[in-house]
């Protein structure tokens, strides 16, 4: 979800790092999927494209995201007016299975050919691609943090859902349905803007932002409350590897004329760094001191303070925190 001027981008849409080589390779691969036809006969015919242009599975996987976040377009009245469940009936387990496969593939067919879906046509037919390629990948479903409002959220829900891939015995976290673009809530449509940070995301970042319905991940259990009290990050803190070491929580417990200290790593005094009030003025905070590789600054809590607190870095929003009074 690419991060974009102040009034556009609270809304993130519901349902990383890799090392400079790889990144530039990766951004070949972009270049090569960019030509490709924006529809193909059919899904296998697609798979032989990727399959005869890039050699490994780094690559391949790389091209199957570029390719679905290029041609494939949100579909923001479907996520709407979701669809009713589709129910069936079986006698036999054999039967159930050939069942959900049919509705599965359904599902991916109606992505590939209508170039719209919600998050679970754009993980369905990743994994349909990937899986013709004999390239592991999963299915994760779970939460989503999306929007300052869920901020101290008392739970989390499964609303979304995302890609693992299995690359030089190493699990790869993807969300294409993000990697595709964003809701602009000003223009209240979506908007197609391909970007490479949900690829192979960290994933301190990914978790951030994500929450699987296990709780867990590679067996590892994850902080629920960390997920749910955390703040809220954006885009271009993961593009430009921003670290929030101050505050630690997305709740900020004050009164009025307290000063509260923030500390962003990866950040100098060229970065024009501000905030915005409750009238949605830009504030720039005063006398931001260098440290420890980055950026420490105060804000104080006042009456043109709202209920929450984003902090922007050169025009771009990097992190939101919620203001509870003492």
């Amino acid at each position: 979800m690419p991060q974009k001027k102040i009034a556009l981008i609270f809304l993130l849409l519901n349902c990383f790092f890799i090392n400079f080589t790889f990144a530039q390779k990766i951004s070949e691969v972009d270049k090569i999927v960019a030509k490709y036809p924006k529809s193909f006969d059919s899904t296998e015919k697609l798979a032989e494209r990727i399959e005869k242009d890039f050699d490994s599975d780094a690559e391949r996987a790389r091209a199957i995201y570029s390719w679905i976040a290029f041609n494939i377009k949100y579909d923001y009245n479907m996520y709407l007016n979701p669809p009713k469940v589709q129910g069936f009936s079986y006698s036999s387990e054999a039967e159930k299975q050939q069942k959900i496969k049919q509705l599965n593939d359904n599902l991916i067919q109606k992505a590939f050919k209508s170039k719209k879906a919600v998050c679970e046509g754009f993980t369905a037919l990743y994994q349909h691609l990937a899986t013709m390629m004999d390239i592991k990948c999963e299915i994760i479903r779970g939460d989503s943090k999306i929007s300052p409002r869920d901020i101290g959220r008392k739970n989390t829900s499964s609303n979304h859902a995302w890609n693992m891939v299995l690359i030089d015995k190493k699990w790869r976290l993807i969300d294409v349905t993000w990697g595709q673009g964003y809701y602009d809530s000003s223009k209240g449509r979506m908007v197609n803007d391909f970007n490479p940070i949900y690829f192979d995301t960290d994933p301190d970042y990914f978790f951030a932002k994500h929450f699987p319905d296990s709780g867990t991940y590679l067996g590892k259990r994850l902080s629920k409350d960390d997920f749910l009290n955390g703040p809220l990050i954006y885009n271009t803190t993961i593009e430009n590897d921003y670290k929030i070491k101050s505050p630690d929580s997305g709740i900020i417990e004050a009164r009025n004329g307290d000063k509260i200290t923030f500390e962003i790593k990866n950040l100098s005094k060229s970065n024009q760094v501000f905030y915005v009030n409750k009238r949605n003025q830009a504030v720039k905070v005063q006398n931001p001191k260098e440290k420890r590789g980055g950026l420490e600054f105060q804000i104080t809590v006042d009456s043109n303070v709202g209920e929450y607190i984003t902090v922007f870095v050169d025009g771009n929003s990097v992190v939101s925190f919620k203001i509870v009074s003492k």
